[in-house]
């Protein structure tokens, strides 16, 4: 059985106020020729199908005829969709009773009460497989919340626990999924959201149990195995998402299953349809070189896409005339203008830099902002306080609850 891992489309996103509707559309037209050359008997989506819970009618329609081409040419394929932190529950299951028609499966929450809810045992054309559909697990979704993160780990392995209890056929594979930060992860700050419930924004890989063959997540953006195990894997995104994922090998995961157990797993490169291009690469430059770096630029032709580009300049230039002089040198240049950073080289520690462009600041972490003002204000050579920390976590937790009541 071959089964194909992904995740974070986020479709429907702008980068720095730029359209992706063709990226998205370019991965989805690669993925469902991949889909064919691998002869996939099964797509698992493991949440952030979209960038925003209200996503522009554009990003739903690229969805449902992303899956109609699917399915027209791999008719017996299965898909299965969760919801993550940036989906609305209500709007992934608003098309349930449609998308089943499709053999397309969607769980847009965890209902504690009706955990074979997330079970899904699928027939493929080589043979069948159980499915813990579990989506993103917001604090209303599991059992109650202790006061320190065992507690919080416990109750995410109650729901997984729950789910694996109403197996029916316990000699069947089982994938388990899943939207959420599993420690050791590695993140991209800048464009990955905490998840915070309880206070805690990371749980152990533990949890899962010893019941799946194949864990396949979703949220932190990289791909990479977790506890350095074969068989627990976040895809990442099929593009960047930020300018800190310019370097990744964006991938989907094929999954392939003997018997029932994973005979191997390996990445499909997903080809980059815009190039992201930031000058300089590591720290800061003057006005005059950046302007000379923007001159040597090599870029494509007119019928190639335009790439993104954003300069980072030196925070003590002094220049005010920057912004117009840098414009000039951009003038009849074919590309996706994102912004200039002024780096404060005081700041820097290693390629982790202050974003003084208050056009940045919305897409930055909490925690990368409190961090980022208090080497600022405080002290630049002190780690943030553990204790400061708690408190910005218990203050996003009462505004998520608002938020919901």
């Amino acid at each position: 059985m071959k089964v194909v891992h992904t995740s974070d489309w986020h479709l429907g996103q702008q980068f720095y106020e730029h359209s992706r509707f063709a990226e998205h559309q370019a991965f989805l037209d690669w993925l469902c020729q991949e889909l064919v050359l691998v002869e996939a008997d099964l797509l698992i989506v493991s949440g952030d199908i979209y960038h925003t819970a209200t996503p522009p009618a554009a990003a739903e329609q690229q969805l449902y005829t992303f899956i109609k081409h699917a399915k027209i040419a791999l008719p017996n394929l299965h898909i299965v969709i969760v919801a993550g932190n940036h989906d609305s529950a209500n709007r992934i299951e608003t098309a349930k009773p449609l998308l089943y028609q499709f053999d397309t499966h969607v769980i847009g929450r965890f209902d504690k009460h009706k955990p074979e809810d997330v079970v899904k045992s699928l027939m493929t054309s080589s043979g069948k497989i159980n499915v813990i559909a579990m989506p993103f697990l917001r604090s209303a979704d599991i059992s109650h919340l202790d006061s320190d993160e065992s507690g919080y780990g416990l109750a995410v392995e109650q729901a997984y626990q729950s789910a694996y209890a109403c197996i029916e056929d316990e000699n069947l594979a089982v994938i388990a999924m899943g939207h959420l930060h599993a420690k050791g992860g590695d993140i991209s700050s800048d464009s990955e959201r905490n998840i915070t419930i309880g206070g805690f924004d990371s749980i152990h890989a533990d949890v899962f149990g010893d019941v799946p063959d194949y864990v396949a997540l979703g949220h932190l953006h990289k791909a990479q195995k977790v506890a350095n195990n074969d068989c627990i894997r976040y895809c990442g995104t099929p593009m960047p998402m930020s300018f800190a994922e310019r370097h990744y090998k964006h991938q989907v995961l094929l999954v392939e299953f003997e018997g029932s157990r994973v005979k191997s797993v390996s990445p499909r490169y997903v080809p980059r349809y815009k190039e992201i291009i930031l000058l300089p690469e590591k720290g800061g430059a003057t006005l005059a070189q950046l302007c000379d770096a923007i001159e040597a630029l090599e870029l494509p032709t007119e019928d190639e896409p335009k790439p993104y580009l954003r300069l980072r300049l030196n925070a003590n230039e002094t220049d005010s005339q920057f912004r117009h002089k840098i414009e000039q040198a951009l003038e009849n240049k074919a590309v996706h203008f994102c912004g200039i950073e002024r780096v404060s080289p005081q700041m820097q520690q290693g390629d982790e830099l202050l974003f003084e462009d208050l056009g940045k600041v919305s897409e930055l972490a909490p925690k990368t902002l409190l961090e980022l003002a208090y080497k600022e204000q405080i002290d630049a050579q002190s780690t943030l306080p553990s204790a400061l920390e708690k408190c910005l976590e218990e203050v996003l937790v009462s505004l998520s609850e608002q938020g919901k009541s």
